[in-house]
Protein backbone atom coordinates (compact mmCIF):
# COMPACT_ATOMS: atom_id res chain seq x y z
CA UNK A 1 0.00 0.00 0.00
CA UNK A 2 1.30 3.34 -1.04
CA UNK A 3 2.06 5.94 1.04
CA UNK A 4 0.31 9.65 1.43
CA UNK A 5 3.29 11.00 0.99
CA UNK A 6 3.85 8.53 -2.35
CA UNK A 7 0.09 9.67 -2.96
CA UNK A 8 0.52 13.48 -2.56
CA UNK A 9 3.77 13.39 -5.48
CA UNK A 10 0.79 11.64 -7.62
CA UNK A 11 -1.48 14.03 -7.43
CA UNK A 12 1.11 16.73 -7.54
CA UNK A 13 2.61 15.43 -11.24
CA UNK A 14 -1.09 15.19 -12.46
CA UNK A 15 -1.49 18.54 -11.46
CA UNK A 16 1.54 19.31 -13.14
CA UNK A 17 0.22 18.06 -16.41
CA UNK A 18 -3.10 19.68 -16.45
CA UNK A 19 -3.47 22.93 -14.71
CA UNK A 20 -2.70 24.90 -17.92
CA UNK A 21 -5.04 23.45 -19.80
CA UNK A 22 -7.67 23.22 -16.48
CA UNK A 23 -7.28 27.36 -16.65
CA UNK A 24 -7.39 27.54 -20.54
CA UNK A 25 -10.91 25.37 -20.60
CA UNK A 26 -11.93 27.26 -16.94
CA UNK A 27 -11.49 30.69 -19.49
CA UNK A 28 -13.81 29.55 -22.05
CA UNK A 29 -10.72 28.11 -24.89
CA UNK A 30 -11.58 24.95 -26.88
CA UNK A 31 -9.01 22.48 -25.02
CA UNK A 32 -7.59 19.06 -27.24
CA UNK A 33 -7.31 17.29 -24.00
CA UNK A 34 -9.49 15.53 -22.31
CA UNK A 35 -10.00 16.97 -18.20
CA UNK A 36 -8.11 15.24 -15.89
CA UNK A 37 -10.53 16.05 -12.84
CA UNK A 38 -12.14 14.58 -10.69
CA UNK A 39 -9.51 11.23 -10.18
CA UNK A 40 -9.28 8.19 -8.39
CA UNK A 41 -5.60 7.74 -7.06
CA UNK A 42 -5.08 4.14 -6.27
CA UNK A 43 -3.55 2.73 -3.09
CA UNK A 44 -2.27 -0.61 -4.42
CA UNK A 45 -3.79 -3.35 -4.04
CA UNK A 46 -2.05 -6.78 -2.03
CA UNK A 47 -2.74 -10.39 -2.45
CA UNK A 48 -4.79 -11.84 -0.17
CA UNK A 49 -1.89 -14.22 0.72
CA UNK A 50 0.27 -11.09 1.70
CA UNK A 51 -2.65 -9.48 3.98
CA UNK A 52 -2.59 -12.68 5.87
CA UNK A 53 1.08 -12.23 6.40
CA UNK A 54 1.55 -8.82 7.66
CA UNK A 55 -2.19 -7.89 9.13
CA UNK A 56 -0.59 -5.77 11.73
CA UNK A 57 1.40 -3.65 9.85
CA UNK A 58 -1.72 -3.25 6.87
CA UNK A 59 -3.87 -2.43 10.27
CA UNK A 60 -1.34 0.64 10.63
CA UNK A 61 -1.14 1.40 7.25
CA UNK A 62 -4.78 1.89 7.55
CA UNK A 63 -5.59 3.87 10.31
CA UNK A 64 -2.59 6.26 8.94
CA UNK A 65 -4.92 6.47 5.68
CA UNK A 66 -8.32 7.12 7.87
CA UNK A 67 -6.54 9.95 9.56
CA UNK A 68 -5.00 11.62 6.53
CA UNK A 69 -8.24 11.53 5.18
CA UNK A 70 -10.28 12.70 7.99
CA UNK A 71 -7.70 15.74 8.62
CA UNK A 72 -8.31 16.70 5.40
CA UNK A 73 -11.41 16.35 4.42
CA UNK A 74 -10.85 13.44 1.40
CA UNK A 75 -12.90 11.13 0.21
CA UNK A 76 -11.38 7.10 0.60
CA UNK A 77 -12.92 4.32 -1.77
CA UNK A 78 -12.63 1.20 0.01
CA UNK A 79 -13.28 -2.62 -0.86
CA UNK A 80 -14.05 -5.64 1.72
CA UNK A 81 -11.46 -7.87 1.47
CA UNK A 82 -11.25 -11.77 3.06
CA UNK A 83 -8.28 -11.44 5.49
CA UNK A 84 -7.87 -15.22 7.34
CA UNK A 85 -11.13 -16.02 7.48
CA UNK A 86 -13.09 -12.48 8.26
CA UNK A 87 -14.44 -9.45 6.59
CA UNK A 88 -12.14 -6.34 6.14
CA UNK A 89 -12.73 -2.87 4.93
CA UNK A 90 -9.95 -1.49 3.03
CA UNK A 91 -9.06 1.73 1.63
CA UNK A 92 -8.21 1.18 -2.28
CA UNK A 93 -8.43 4.87 -3.70
CA UNK A 94 -7.89 8.79 -2.80
CA UNK A 95 -11.05 10.42 -4.89
CA UNK A 96 -10.15 14.00 -5.59
CA UNK A 97 -13.20 16.07 -6.81
CA UNK A 98 -11.50 18.89 -8.40
CA UNK A 99 -8.36 20.82 -9.38
CA UNK A 100 -8.61 22.99 -6.47
CA UNK A 101 -8.85 19.85 -4.01
CA UNK A 102 -5.77 18.39 -5.67
CA UNK A 103 -3.69 22.15 -4.99
CA UNK A 104 -5.02 22.31 -1.31
CA UNK A 105 -3.49 18.74 -0.45
CA UNK A 106 -0.37 19.51 -2.19
CA UNK A 107 0.66 23.23 -1.26
CA UNK A 108 -0.30 26.63 -0.77
CA UNK A 109 2.18 27.36 -3.95
CA UNK A 110 -0.17 25.59 -6.19
CA UNK A 111 -3.20 27.24 -5.08
CA UNK A 112 -1.49 30.76 -5.21
CA UNK A 113 0.03 29.33 -8.80
CA UNK A 114 -3.93 28.01 -9.95
CA UNK A 115 -5.53 31.63 -8.64
CA UNK A 116 -2.77 33.34 -11.18
CA UNK A 117 -3.29 30.79 -13.94
CA UNK A 118 -6.73 31.52 -14.30
CA UNK A 119 -6.54 35.06 -14.14
CA UNK A 120 -4.41 35.04 -16.82
CA UNK A 121 -6.15 32.19 -19.18
CA UNK A 122 -8.99 34.90 -18.58
CA UNK A 123 -6.81 37.87 -19.78
CA UNK A 124 -5.59 35.87 -23.11
CA UNK A 125 -8.81 34.74 -23.66
CA UNK A 126 -10.61 38.20 -23.94
CA UNK A 127 -7.71 39.89 -25.12
CA UNK A 128 -6.67 37.65 -27.73
CA UNK A 129 -9.11 35.65 -28.90
CA UNK A 130 -7.53 34.47 -32.06
CA UNK A 131 -4.63 32.46 -29.55
CA UNK A 132 -4.91 28.86 -30.94
CA UNK A 133 -3.60 27.45 -27.59
CA UNK A 134 -3.70 29.69 -24.52
CA UNK A 135 -2.56 26.72 -22.47
CA UNK A 136 0.75 26.53 -24.34
CA UNK A 137 1.22 30.03 -23.37
CA UNK A 138 0.48 29.80 -19.85
CA UNK A 139 3.11 26.91 -19.30
CA UNK A 140 5.62 28.61 -21.29
CA UNK A 141 5.32 32.05 -19.24
CA UNK A 142 4.54 30.25 -15.63
CA UNK A 143 7.75 31.63 -14.32
CA UNK A 144 6.80 35.46 -15.29
CA UNK A 145 6.55 37.70 -13.65
CA UNK A 146 3.14 39.84 -13.05
CA UNK A 147 5.46 42.99 -14.44
CA UNK A 148 6.70 40.43 -17.74
CA UNK A 149 3.08 38.72 -18.41
CA UNK A 150 1.87 42.64 -18.71
CA UNK A 151 5.17 43.26 -20.77
CA UNK A 152 4.41 40.37 -22.91
CA UNK A 153 0.74 41.66 -23.85
CA UNK A 154 1.43 44.83 -24.44
CA UNK A 155 4.75 44.24 -26.85
CA UNK A 156 1.87 41.34 -28.30
CA UNK A 157 -0.25 44.29 -28.48
CA UNK A 158 2.23 46.79 -30.30
CA UNK A 159 3.88 44.58 -33.09
CA UNK A 160 -0.31 43.17 -34.17
CA UNK A 161 -0.96 47.16 -33.93
CA UNK A 162 2.14 47.98 -36.33
CA UNK A 163 2.87 44.92 -38.11
CA UNK A 164 2.54 46.58 -41.57
CA UNK A 165 4.04 49.99 -41.25
CA UNK A 166 6.76 49.28 -38.83
CA UNK A 167 8.53 46.18 -40.27
CA UNK A 168 12.27 46.41 -40.68
CA UNK A 169 12.96 49.93 -38.52
CA UNK A 170 13.64 48.57 -35.42
CA UNK A 171 16.32 46.56 -33.55
CA UNK A 172 14.95 44.80 -30.52
CA UNK A 173 16.48 47.81 -28.57
CA UNK A 174 14.79 50.20 -30.34
CA UNK A 175 11.44 49.01 -30.03
CA UNK A 176 8.86 51.98 -28.66
CA UNK A 177 7.35 49.44 -25.82
CA UNK A 178 7.28 51.48 -22.48
CA UNK A 179 9.32 48.89 -20.31
CA UNK A 180 10.58 46.45 -23.23
CA UNK A 181 14.67 46.47 -23.59
CA UNK A 182 16.31 43.99 -25.99
CA UNK A 183 17.81 41.33 -23.88
CA UNK A 184 13.71 40.52 -22.80
CA UNK A 185 12.52 40.67 -26.04
CA UNK A 186 15.45 38.51 -27.59
CA UNK A 187 14.55 35.85 -25.28
CA UNK A 188 10.83 36.17 -25.51
CA UNK A 189 9.88 36.72 -29.11
CA UNK A 190 8.24 33.24 -30.43
CA UNK A 191 5.87 34.19 -27.62
CA UNK A 192 5.22 37.53 -28.32
CA UNK A 193 5.07 36.35 -32.61
CA UNK A 194 2.92 33.56 -31.15
CA UNK A 195 0.29 35.90 -29.35
CA UNK A 196 0.47 38.32 -31.86
CA UNK A 197 -0.33 36.22 -34.72
CA UNK A 198 2.91 36.78 -36.60
CA UNK A 199 5.19 34.77 -38.15
CA UNK A 200 7.99 37.47 -38.19
CA UNK A 201 8.10 40.53 -35.56
CA UNK A 202 9.42 42.44 -38.69
CA UNK A 203 13.12 43.19 -36.79
CA UNK A 204 16.34 44.53 -38.15
CA UNK A 205 19.08 41.40 -38.29
CA UNK A 206 21.82 41.61 -35.47
CA UNK A 207 24.51 43.31 -35.98
CA UNK A 208 27.23 41.43 -37.98
CA UNK A 209 29.95 40.19 -35.35
CA UNK A 210 33.15 42.34 -34.89
CA UNK A 211 36.75 40.88 -34.35
CA UNK A 212 39.53 43.56 -32.99
CA UNK A 213 43.03 42.89 -33.60
CA UNK A 214 46.64 44.70 -33.46
CA UNK A 215 49.14 44.90 -36.36
CA UNK A 216 52.60 43.81 -34.67
CA UNK A 217 54.99 44.18 -38.28
CA UNK A 218 57.86 46.57 -37.07
CA UNK A 219 58.16 47.84 -40.47
CA UNK A 220 54.22 48.40 -40.70
CA UNK A 221 54.83 50.30 -37.77
CA UNK A 222 57.57 52.62 -38.26
CA UNK A 223 56.09 53.61 -41.49
CA UNK A 224 53.45 55.21 -39.47
CA UNK A 225 50.11 52.88 -40.50
CA UNK A 226 47.98 52.12 -37.32
CA UNK A 227 48.45 49.95 -34.72
CA UNK A 228 44.58 48.78 -34.04
CA UNK A 229 42.40 47.60 -36.27
CA UNK A 230 38.45 45.98 -36.48
CA UNK A 231 36.61 43.92 -39.07
CA UNK A 232 33.42 42.95 -39.57
CA UNK A 233 32.00 39.54 -40.79
CA UNK A 234 30.80 40.09 -44.43
CA UNK A 235 32.36 43.19 -45.16
CA UNK A 236 35.44 43.24 -47.36
CA UNK A 237 38.74 44.71 -45.63
CA UNK A 238 42.19 45.10 -46.96
CA UNK A 239 45.15 44.41 -44.38
CA UNK A 240 48.19 46.58 -44.96
CA UNK A 241 50.22 43.41 -45.01
CA UNK A 242 49.33 39.77 -45.55
CA UNK A 243 49.89 38.10 -42.15
CA UNK A 244 52.58 35.41 -41.99
CA UNK A 245 51.71 34.80 -38.06
CA UNK A 246 48.41 35.01 -36.24
CA UNK A 247 47.77 34.53 -32.47
CA UNK A 248 44.80 34.67 -31.45
CA UNK A 249 44.91 35.66 -27.61
CA UNK A 250 42.03 34.83 -25.18
CA UNK A 251 42.86 38.14 -23.10
CA UNK A 252 42.54 41.53 -24.77
CA UNK A 253 45.44 42.36 -22.85
CA UNK A 254 47.83 40.05 -24.37
CA UNK A 255 46.90 40.92 -27.78
CA UNK A 256 47.00 44.66 -27.26
CA UNK A 257 50.04 44.89 -25.88
CA UNK A 258 51.89 41.90 -27.36
CA UNK A 259 55.98 42.65 -29.19
CA UNK A 260 56.50 43.26 -32.44
CA UNK A 261 56.39 40.65 -34.73
CA UNK A 262 57.30 40.38 -38.72
CA UNK A 263 54.19 40.09 -40.85
CA UNK A 264 52.23 39.14 -37.39
CA UNK A 265 48.95 40.29 -35.87
CA UNK A 266 47.31 39.40 -32.70
CA UNK A 267 43.59 38.64 -32.76
CA UNK A 268 41.38 39.59 -29.43
CA UNK A 269 39.55 36.01 -28.94
CA UNK A 270 36.06 37.43 -27.66
CA UNK A 271 35.50 34.68 -25.51
CA UNK A 272 33.22 31.67 -27.72
CA UNK A 273 33.13 33.86 -31.05
CA UNK A 274 35.00 31.31 -32.77
CA UNK A 275 32.47 31.56 -35.98
CA UNK A 276 33.23 35.19 -36.71
CA UNK A 277 37.08 34.25 -36.82
CA UNK A 278 36.54 31.39 -38.60
CA UNK A 279 34.92 33.87 -41.65
CA UNK A 280 38.20 35.68 -42.28
CA UNK A 281 40.40 34.11 -44.50
CA UNK A 282 43.40 35.63 -43.82
CA UNK A 283 43.08 33.91 -39.84
CA UNK A 284 42.28 30.81 -41.11
CA UNK A 285 44.73 30.37 -43.50
CA UNK A 286 47.71 32.05 -42.35
CA UNK A 287 51.22 30.14 -42.66
CA UNK A 288 51.80 30.32 -38.46
CA UNK A 289 48.17 30.48 -36.70
CA UNK A 290 47.90 29.90 -33.06
CA UNK A 291 45.79 30.22 -29.98
CA UNK A 292 46.82 30.96 -26.67
CA UNK A 293 44.20 31.25 -23.71
CA UNK A 294 44.02 30.60 -19.69
CA UNK A 295 45.22 26.68 -19.19
CA UNK A 296 41.58 26.47 -17.16
CA UNK A 297 38.65 24.22 -18.85
CA UNK A 298 36.81 27.06 -20.16
CA UNK A 299 40.19 27.77 -22.01
CA UNK A 300 40.52 24.32 -23.25
CA UNK A 301 36.71 24.14 -24.40
CA UNK A 302 36.94 27.31 -26.28
CA UNK A 303 40.05 26.29 -27.77
CA UNK A 304 37.87 23.36 -29.00
CA UNK A 305 35.56 25.23 -30.27
CA UNK A 306 37.53 27.35 -32.78
CA UNK A 307 39.45 23.95 -33.98
CA UNK A 308 35.41 23.15 -34.93
CA UNK A 309 34.50 25.83 -36.47
CA UNK A 310 37.94 25.50 -38.72
CA UNK A 311 40.09 27.80 -37.30
CA UNK A 312 43.51 25.01 -37.83
CA UNK A 313 45.38 26.93 -34.65
CA UNK A 314 47.95 25.05 -32.86
CA UNK A 315 48.14 26.16 -28.94
CA UNK A 316 50.81 27.89 -27.02
CA UNK A 317 51.01 26.86 -23.26
CA UNK A 318 47.76 25.04 -23.18
CA UNK A 319 48.78 21.49 -22.02
CA UNK A 320 50.22 19.37 -19.35
CA UNK A 321 53.72 20.52 -19.55
CA UNK A 322 53.06 24.21 -19.20
CA UNK A 323 50.32 23.60 -16.45
CA UNK A 324 53.52 21.88 -14.77
CA UNK A 325 55.44 24.69 -15.54
CA UNK A 326 53.56 27.58 -14.65
CA UNK A 327 51.29 26.08 -11.71
CA UNK A 328 53.24 28.02 -9.18
CA UNK A 329 51.10 31.57 -10.92
CA UNK A 330 47.24 29.25 -10.85
CA UNK A 331 44.59 30.62 -8.91
CA UNK A 332 41.31 28.46 -7.68
CA UNK A 333 39.02 31.79 -7.96
CA UNK A 334 37.09 32.87 -11.17
CA UNK A 335 36.83 36.10 -12.19
CA UNK A 336 33.70 36.91 -10.23
CA UNK A 337 35.52 35.97 -7.31
CA UNK A 338 34.07 32.26 -7.22
CA UNK A 339 35.38 28.91 -6.70
CA UNK A 340 36.65 27.04 -8.98
CA UNK A 341 35.42 23.43 -8.90
CA UNK A 342 35.34 20.20 -10.66
CA UNK A 343 32.53 19.98 -13.09
CA UNK A 344 30.86 17.71 -15.93
CA UNK A 345 33.92 17.51 -18.97
CA UNK A 346 32.08 18.62 -22.67
CA UNK A 347 33.20 16.27 -25.60
CA UNK A 348 36.31 17.70 -27.05
CA UNK A 349 37.49 15.72 -29.81
CA UNK A 350 39.91 18.69 -31.37
CA UNK A 351 41.83 18.49 -28.63
CA UNK A 352 45.46 17.11 -28.99
CA UNK A 353 46.30 14.03 -26.47
CA UNK A 354 47.90 16.72 -24.50
CA UNK A 355 45.43 19.03 -24.03
CA UNK A 356 42.59 16.75 -23.40
CA UNK A 357 45.09 15.12 -20.39
CA UNK A 358 45.09 18.75 -19.22
CA UNK A 359 41.47 19.21 -19.73
CA UNK A 360 40.59 16.24 -17.72
CA UNK A 361 42.74 16.83 -15.17
CA UNK A 362 40.86 20.41 -14.29
CA UNK A 363 37.33 19.02 -14.59
CA UNK A 364 38.13 16.19 -12.10
CA UNK A 365 37.06 15.55 -8.67
CA UNK A 366 40.02 14.34 -8.02
CA UNK A 367 42.64 17.36 -8.93
CA UNK A 368 43.25 19.06 -5.93
CA UNK A 369 45.81 21.53 -7.47
CA UNK A 370 44.53 24.75 -8.87
CA UNK A 371 42.09 24.46 -11.29
CA UNK A 372 43.46 28.07 -13.30
CA UNK A 373 46.57 29.40 -14.99
CA UNK A 374 45.81 32.76 -16.12
CA UNK A 375 47.80 33.31 -19.83
CA UNK A 376 48.66 37.17 -18.63
CA UNK A 377 50.94 34.96 -15.55
CA UNK A 378 53.51 33.68 -18.76
CA UNK A 379 55.72 36.49 -19.70
CA UNK A 380 55.08 37.75 -23.76
CA UNK A 381 58.56 37.56 -24.24
CA UNK A 382 58.15 33.85 -23.82
CA UNK A 383 54.95 33.58 -26.30
CA UNK A 384 57.09 35.72 -29.00
CA UNK A 385 59.60 33.00 -28.77
CA UNK A 386 57.01 29.73 -28.77
CA UNK A 387 55.42 31.88 -32.19
CA UNK A 388 59.55 31.59 -33.28
CA UNK A 389 59.53 28.14 -32.58
CA UNK A 390 56.52 26.88 -33.91
CA UNK A 391 57.33 28.81 -37.04
CA UNK A 392 60.22 26.98 -37.57
CA UNK A 393 58.57 23.63 -36.70
CA UNK A 394 55.58 24.75 -39.54
CA UNK A 395 58.64 25.66 -42.06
Amino acid sequence: MKTPAQVSDDIERRLARSWADDAAREAGAAVEAAPLWPHDFPLGRARSADLAGRFGEVTLQVATWRNWARERGVELAEETRRVSGTEQTLPTHVHIHDIDSAARLVSSDWLERLQRARSRAKTLVDRFPNLDRPSKLLSATDNYSDTDFDLLLRAADWFAANAGTQAGLFTPRQVPVEGLHAKWLNTSQHLVRELAGLDDLGLLPPHPARIHFTYLDPEHLASGGRRHDSASVGDSIDLPYAPQVVLISENKDTSVGFPPLLGGVAVEGDGRGAAAHASFEWIRDAPVLAYWGDMDADGLEILNEFRAAGVPAASLFMDIDAYEKWERYGTNIDQNGKMLGPRTPRPVPHLTLAETELYAKLTSHEWTRFRRVEQERIPLRLALRALGALAVDLA
